[in-house]
């Protein structure tokens, strides 16, 4: 299988050079995870063009700093695009931003939340996986960075992931089929790292930057949010 994978942001300008792209960053997850797929990446942040999806056997969607209300000429073709690919069926991955966008496109809303911004390795509670993608654990520990989140899911979104901070943690669409997540289990702790340092007083505010790091010391879950994309995508 390939994975279409549509590039919605560029990892912030003081990074670029020693980290890979978000792109690069998806197919190292799903790789790390026992995924066998070939990938292409459209960078449509770079305004690089959606591609016809009779050519799309599946989709994942990256994180951005962009949100899904920001009038870019790129998003309302991407909404477009989400609701025709689940139309026809189209296995598709959403995280963080694409976690949010695939909800818009969908029947949901999302936007920023009065809770702000959420930093550092989150405890979300997993409930309701369906039994063939179920996992040996009920919670997961991974790394957030977001303000917006989804504040209402789709009618046909069932909730897999939750926690206090963000009811809507992680959506599975039986439908679609569609899965999506808000935080970030394709950054490794040397990237979060030196994003919660390099936007500390910038962006964040320093003393929730400050728990955030605190934060990584807290074992990641992220290899097992992957298992669960990959287990998700060879569905097919």
């Amino acid at each position: 299988m390939k994975i279409t994978i549509l590039q919605t942001g560029l990892v912030p300008e003081p990074m670029r050079d020693d980290f890979d792209t978000y792109g690069t960053m998806m197919q190292k997850m799903l790789e790390t995870a026992g995924g066998d797929f070939d990938y292409e990446v459209v960078s449509v942040v770079e305004n690089e063009p959606l591609p016809p999806l009779d050519q799309v056997e599946a989709i994942l969607i990256t994180g951005s700093s962009h949100g899904v209300y920001d009038p870019l000429p790129w998003i309302a073709p991407l909404k477009e695009f989400i609701k025709q690919a689940y139309a026809r069926h189209i296995p598709m991955v959403g995280i963080c931003f694409g976690h949010q966008i695939m909800a818009e496109a969908l029947g949901g809303h999302a936007g920023k939340s009065e809770k702000g911004w959420g930093l550092g390795r989150h405890d979300y509670q997993l409930v309701n996986l369906p039994e063939k993608l179920a996992l040996a654990a009920s919670q997961v520990s991974v790394t957030a960075s977001h303000q917006d989140q989804v504040l209402q899911a789709p009618p046909e979104a069932q909730i897999i992931a939750k926690s206090d901070f963000t009811p809507f943690a992680g959506l599975y669409y039986p439908n679609g089929p569609a899965i999506s997540v808000q935080p970030h289990p394709e950054f490794d702790d040397e990237f979060s790292k030196t994003l919660f340092t390099k936007r500390k007083g910038v962006v964040f505010d320093p003393d929730d930057a400050d728990e955030a790091l605190v934060s990584l010391q807290k074992t990641s879950s992220s290899t097992l949010l992957g298992r669960l994309f990959v287990r998700f995508l060879q569905q097919k």
